[in-house]
């Protein structure tokens, strides 16, 4: 993100120190429109280009300089989307693969959804605050909505912002508001926006057992850990799982091709405990292979997103090798 803050450098220091309280949460924001975390940067540099062109017309009587660059954030964001595609998970894209030992099926020509370092949120409170609206999966599920519906989503249900700002916001009215949300929510259906209180601590200790096991390699273990409908993607391959048993049978595959010898990092990603997987290679090096967020539930692994694209580990920052 260094360029982004270079940009805000270059135009002005009263710009830039006025702006800068801001910029961590609009690029959360940008994120949840888009679903890329390069895109994201880009979009908040385009926000505070536009915002300081426009500067001298910003009216403090009319709207807070918070509001005023989330309006411009929202509408640069929309027409950045304008004949672009979804970015999906494997799970929004096609049907579950039925045999855990099938052939992978790569979607390199797919603009997969990315997941958010919580290292770009600052501080711990910050990654709290946004745990519930940035959610791997909510953020997948607003992926199925048209982009003006999921503006209207965020700017209402995650900013809590009134109808008619959101409509001044986006030149509408406030009855096509209204309308609209009332459509984005029926869309999501399960996939609420508030999320139950969530104990962190106890969530870290689920995934904590999870890659104790991992790393031991032991598959029944591991199977004891996960619901009995875990599900299990690992974009950018096209198969997916559901069920404890399924689950279990691809991991035993995958110790089968990639051996026994794994390290696992912790690392945070969209408010949820997430960890840099490591194999050993022939030559005694732990290897990156990929980067897996968990959603917890109920004690146990509900959910396991495998990213394996090289893009997200230079996200996360994570070495090379151990």
């Amino acid at each position: 993100m260094q360029y982004v803050w270079d940009v805000a450098t270059a135009l002005s220091a009263d710009f830039e120190q006025s702006t800068e309280p801001y910029r961590r949460e609009l690029l959360a924001h940008c994120y949840r429109m888009l679903g890329s975390v390069q895109d994201a940067e880009d979009l908040l540099q385009e926000t505070l280009v536009r915002a300081w062109r426009a500067s001298e017309r910003f009216d403090e009587r009319r709207a807070s300089l918070r509001t005023w660059l989330y309006r411009i954030a929202t509408n640069a964001c929309l027409t950045a989307l304008q004949g672009r595609s979804r970015r999906p998970l494997p799970s929004g894209l096609v049907a579950a693969s039925n045999d855990p030992n099938q052939p992978f099926v790569p979607g390199a020509e797919v603009a997969w959804l990315q997941p958010f370092p919580d290292t770009l949120l600052g501080d711990p409170a910050a990654v709290t605050a946004a745990r519930g609206s940035l959610r791997l999966a909510l953020v997948a599920a607003m992926q199925h909505l048209p982009p003006r519906q999921r503006a209207v989503l965020i700017l209402r249900d995650v900013l809590d912002w009134p109808a008619a700002d959101v409509a001044d916001a986006l030149q509408t009215t406030t009855a096509a508001v209204n309308s609209a949300l009332q459509r984005a929510r029926a869309t999501l259906g399960e996939a609420a926006l508030v999320e139950e209180a969530v104990d962190e601590s106890a969530h870290r200790a689920v995934v904590d057992r999870y890659v104790a096991a991992f790393e031991s390699a032991d598959v029944a273990a591991l199977s004891r850990i996960v619901t009995a409908d875990a599900l299990l993607e690992m974009p950018p391959m096209l198969n997916w799982y559901v069920g404890r048993e399924a689950y279990a049978a691809f991991l035993a595959r995958v110790f089968a091709m990639r051996g026994t010898h794994w390290r696992m990092v912790p690392v945070g990603a969209n408010g949820q405990p997430a960890v840099a997987a490591y194999a050993r290679g022939g030559d005694g090096v732990y290897q990156r292979h990929t980067l897996q967020v968990f959603d917890v539930s109920a004690g146990l692994v509900a959910r396991n997103t495998v990213f394996a694209d090289p893009a997200v580990f230079d996200l996360f920052d994570v070495p090379r090798s151990l």
